[in-house]
């Protein structure tokens, strides 16, 4: 017995046009997908390329800040700035300076205490 297409049920009759709508929005959504991925690499590389130009002059900026603090702490840049601030500091006389002994990694706790008191003077040692 034939069959007519009005004995067919519908979901025979669109099978075949679901089936190639859904391949089609699958093909359609990688092709989405994918230029979105692309779009999102060339942003983030944006950004890379950016952050690596902003550390370049970070690291710049440092190597002259480092040199600068060189610079800066040399005696010739201190006593330079001492008489131009007319500050009136001089160097120590012998005697203002003070040299204290080592301590010795043998010796007592009392016997590190008088080490470091000034010449001459001894402080009493209770035990």
């Amino acid at each position: 017995m034939a069959r007519n297409r009005r004995s067919e049920s519908a979901a025979i009759r669109f099978g075949p046009a679901v089936k190639a709508f859904v391949l089609c929005l699958l093909i359609g959504g990688s092709g989405v997908g994918y230029v979105w991925q692309k779009e999102q690499l060339n942003h983030l590389g944006q950004q890379m390329r950016t952050r690596e130009i902003r550390l370049a002059a970070w690291e710049a900026q440092n190597e002259k800040l480092r040199k600068q603090l060189g610079v800066m702490r040399s005696p010739a840049f201190l006593e330079e700035r001492i008489r131009s601030w007319k500050l009136g500091l001089v160097l120590p006389l012998p005697n203002q300076i003070w040299r204290l002994p080592e301590p010795s990694t043998g010796s007592s706790p009392a016997e590190q205490e008088r080490q470091f008191v000034g010449q001459g003077e001894h402080l009493p040692v209770f035990q």
